[in-house]
Formats: structure tokens, sequence, C-alpha cells
């Protein structure tokens, strides 16, 4: 794994070279976060980088980066003055933070988060689907739930066990700026997806994972989008022209201990419409970040 390179006024000389929004405090007040399962960081890179200008993103948490630490594209994101942790392992799965407020304690899984290999009797091996890092004073963690497939299957499970271990973890965050953001694979509520008949049998609805969801909730995370976004969908497939007729689902989101206020949001559908386009939209949220009564506890255990 690798860190973007660290810049400061003396990597770019004088102030009139410095570019706007590089980290220069490490504590930041007001913070535009993004969560973006891109679906390929190398076939994206070009739309991540227009995306972080376009919309004077602070902090981006990316999901299915789908290469290796060494294949993915952080000269692209430090030209513009950001910092990259990444964490892939294969062409599957891959997580990264990209960040203009500086990247420390990186950590690339949460205590308890399980593996999975599709033989049972292999090792479980933790996926590269959990990447988390301090950036401006608030703990971030990008994560792509796994789907589930199907509810027969063995990766079924797997995701509810990955939720609850997930729980447990947040569940000591809560006394400081936190936020659990990304793809959650979740349909939370029958509204979130276009057509519930479609879904009878399937993955993503089931009363189980909805369950897990809530419980996150129940926890005392709050989920920051929809407040902003009533009614959007986050993700339309690429089959049968989902998008044309918006035939869409909301599962990508952002969850944030109370110590972060959300001020405003929302889902950029025109990134979306495109040709080339990810088959998500990105997902902003504007926060003011509160003083941590537990800064120092930010990292909470060690981690593998």
């Amino acid at each position: 794994m690798r860190h973007g390179r660290v810049h400061t006024k003396e990597t770019f000389g004088s102030s009139d070279e410095f570019p706007r929004g590089v980290p220069q405090a490490a504590r930041v007040d007001d913070m535009r976060i993004v969560n973006w399962n891109v679906n390929s960081a190398r076939t994206r890179v070009d739309r991540m980088t227009d995306f972080l200008q376009r919309h004077d993103v602070d902090v981006l948490a990316v999901q299915e980066t789908k290469c290796t630490d060494a294949q993915f594209p952080y000269l692209a994101f430090e030209a513009l003055g950001y910092e990259v942790a990444h964490y892939g392992l294969n062409q599957w799965n891959g997580v990264a933070i990209i960040s203009r407020v500086g990247i420390d304690d990186v950590r690339t899984s949460f205590p308890g988060q399980p593996g999975f290999a599709k033989d049972p009797a292999a090792p479980q091996d933790v996926e590269a689907r959990a990447i988390g890092a301090l950036c401006g004073g608030v703990d971030i963690w990008s994560l792509y739930v796994p789907n589930g497939r199907e509810i027969a299957d063995r990766h079924y499970d797997y995701k509810l066990r990955w939720l609850y271990a997930l729980g447990n973890y947040a569940s000591t965050r809560l006394d400081i700026p936190a936020v659990f953001l990304g793809d959650y694979n979740i349909a939370p509520r029958d509204e979130d997806v276009w057509d519930m008949a479609f879904f009878e049998g399937k993955t993503h609805v089931t009363e189980p994972e909805r369950a897990a969801f809530d419980d996150l909730l129940d926890l005392g995370l709050s989920e920051t989008t929809r407040q902003f976004t009533e009614g959007g969908y986050t993700y339309w497939d690429y089959k049968s022209g989902r998008f044309g007729k918006n035939e869409g689902m909301r599962i990508d989101f952002q969850l944030a201990t109370p110590l972060l206020t959300p001020i405003g949001g929302f889902i950029d559908v025109e990134e979306r419409s495109t040709k080339g386009a990810s088959d998500h939209a990105p997902v902003v949220v504007d926060y003011e970040v509160g003083e941590s009564s537990g800064a120092s506890k930010a990292s909470g255990e060690d981690t593998p």
C-alpha cells in the first residue's frame, strides 16, 4: 500500500504556486466528503480528477478500484494536491481514500473484519473492502460491502457477518468525528429500488440485510444522504438500459457519528449519464465537524 506524497509549501515554492486546498492544518471545520464506486480507477481516472475539481471535494472515498496498489494511478491525484491511500490485492474489489486535507493513521481493515474464499476449506483471507484514515480530523472509512450474490450462497452469510463486524467496530467510534461510507449493497427501503417485484427472492432487499443496516443506525450513526436526496438512486445497472428508464437502486450511503453535522448534499446523477460512466453515481455530503471528546482514540485497535 502507498500513501500519496505529502505536499507542503516547500514542495511548490512560493505561495502563488501552492495549489488550492492542499492541507495546511490538522483539523478542518467544514468538509465536503464524497463516496463513489468508480468500477475501475484506471479506466475512469480522468473522470475522477475532473469530478474532484468540478465539485471542490475535500475527501473522496472510492470503491471498486479493481487494481493492485502498484497499479493505482496516484500521480493524477497528486498533481492536483491530493494525497492517496489505496488498498487493492488484485483485479477485484479495491478501496481508496483521496484527500486534500491530509491522510494519517491508515488502516486496511477494521477489527474483526471477516474474510472469504469460495472454497470453505481454503483460508478465508480478508479482502480489500475497507480502508480507514484520519483526514482533517475526521476518521474516514471507505467501504465496499460484499454483494451477497444469491441468498443461498455462502457469500450472503459472509455479507451479514461483515456488516455485523462493522457494527461492532463502529460502536467504538461514536465519540469522534467519523463516517463509514461507500457501497453498502443494500437497499434499506422498498422505495430504494425501482420495482420490488423484480427483486423478489434476490439479495439487497432481504430482511436480514436490512436489519443489519438498521442495526448500524441503532448504534447512533446517522445516514446523512437521504435528507438531501429523497427519492434518488445511486446505482443503475448497465443492462437493459436501466439508466435511461431510471430503473435504479439506492445502495451507496454515508453513515456518520454525531460529531459530524450534515449541512447539504446531492447525488451527481449527471456524472452517471454520460458515455463511459461508472454504473454508480457519486454521493456528496457537506459537513460541519465538531470537537472530538476522544481524538486520541481515532485509530482504535491495532489491525493486521
